[in-house]
């Protein structure tokens, strides 16, 4: 079974150019199915298995509590494997098909008002390397949702600012997002007179180095964006996730279509988007009710 696996990791390197994250996830994800299959319910060829077996498997991931963008992320990985298996004859069916993540309430994201969400990425506003860094991220991640993961991960090569667009390589999805004017400046100002200085002579494939001209991790990032909540006084408990959160309202709330939205946070289900609406809704009984003259 390690071997349909491993050949199957060298065609999507092949054929789909995903990034060496990306296949790096779909072993571990597909060594895991195996994993369980083989130990737990003794099969040995992929042909064996069957939807029941993959359900097992689901609710497997569940008894171990695992978050469910995680299991949404392994049956991902469960489904292109298995179609790849019958798209080359070595499976006569493919038994993920019907697989479904198993449902969970979603939580009421937590969003800012755009007049925070300008005092955050303004509040580094000076012209040191570092201040230039963090105001390119800060615009970055606010201009096109992406997760703090996506936004450290980024390489030189994934960002076009002629043309205004990252790329961003996924397991479950990859996709380019489009970014305005205030991220194309902020970028330009980093590139021009941030990033060498952080790198000090250094080679980084990065587009954020920390101050030592090593790739940003998510941590260090966290502890940037809480000093410049703090700095900027804003009160709400500030993550990365927040101006993830903000654009999408934003967003929607300004009359953007949800689908595009969904596509752009890399959402694999559109309802997965629709809990940002609610804002939108919030927004219109507001002006509703300071409008209507019987409101």
């Amino acid at each position: 079974m390690e071997q349909e696996i491993e050949e199957y990791i060298e065609y999507i390197s092949r054929n789909n150019k995903k990034s060496e994250n990306t296949l790096v996830s779909y072993r571990r994800d597909l060594y895991k199915l195996m994993n369980y299959l083989t130990k737990e319910l003794a099969l040995t060829e992929w042909s064996q298995v069957t939807d029941t077996d993959l359900n097992s498997y689901v609710l497997h991931l569940q008894s171990e509590e695992s978050a469910p963008s995680a299991i949404a992320r392994y049956i991902v990985s469960m489904k292109a494997f298995f179609e790849y298996l019958e798209k080359t004859e070595k499976i006569d069916e493919e038994p993920a098909m019907n697989i479904r993540p198993p449902r969970h309430e979603k939580k009421v994201p937590c969003i800012i008002s755009v007049e925070n969400v300008v005092k955050l990425l303004t509040a580094p506003d000076g012209d040191s390397p570092k201040q230039l860094r963090d105001r390119a991220m800060l615009e970055l991640l606010y201009a096109t949702g992406i997760k703090v993961s996506e936004l450290v991960a980024i390489r030189m090569t994934d960002i076009n600012l002629q043309v205004g667009y990252v790329s961003c390589q996924t397991v479950q999805h990859d996709r380019i997002i489009p970014f305005g004017n205030e991220a194309k400046q902020a970028l330009m100002r980093y590139l021009k007179d941030g990033r060498d200085a952080l790198l000090d002579d250094k080679d980084s494939e990065y587009l954020f180095t920390n101050v030592k001209g090593e790739q940003m991790s998510r941590q260090g990032f966290w502890k940037i964006i809480k000093a410049y909540a703090k700095k900027a006084g804003i009160e709400e408990d500030i993550t990365p996730y927040t101006l993830r959160h903000s654009f999408a309202a934003h967003m929607i709330s300004n009359g953007a279509d949800i689908y595009a939205v969904s596509e752009m946070l890399g959402h694999l289900d559109v309802s997965a988007t629709q809990v940002y609406a609610v804002f939108s809704n919030s927004r219109l009984r507001d002006v509703y009710t300071k409008a209507h003259p019987r409101g």
